[in-house]
């Protein structure tokens, strides 16, 4: 599941991803499984909205293992070139 987020266009990160997902460019959103759930609400019930299918389950330094950066991330969604 995260080969996809690892080798596809992706942005990171609360705004960048809202970013995405408010223009359309997002694809599929990964929630990490122990962010601050006040944090990743806002985002998820967006997606519900658009239509962007969400995944969870994985940690905040799983996903930020997956985007090759040296600390965890809370939220990363692949985006259309």
């Amino acid at each position: 599941m995260l080969t996809e987020l690892s080798t596809s266009q992706k942005v990171v990160g609360i705004r960048q991803v809202k970013r995405a997902v408010e223009g359309g460019k997002a694809l599929a959103v990964w929630l990490a499984s122990d962010a601050d759930p006040q944090l990743l609400e806002p985002i998820a019930a967006l997606c519900a909205e658009r239509g962007i299918p969400t995944r969870t389950g994985e940690t905040m330094k799983a996903l930020g293992m997956a985007c090759a950066l040296p600390v965890g991330a809370a939220v990363a969604a692949t985006v259309a070139g």
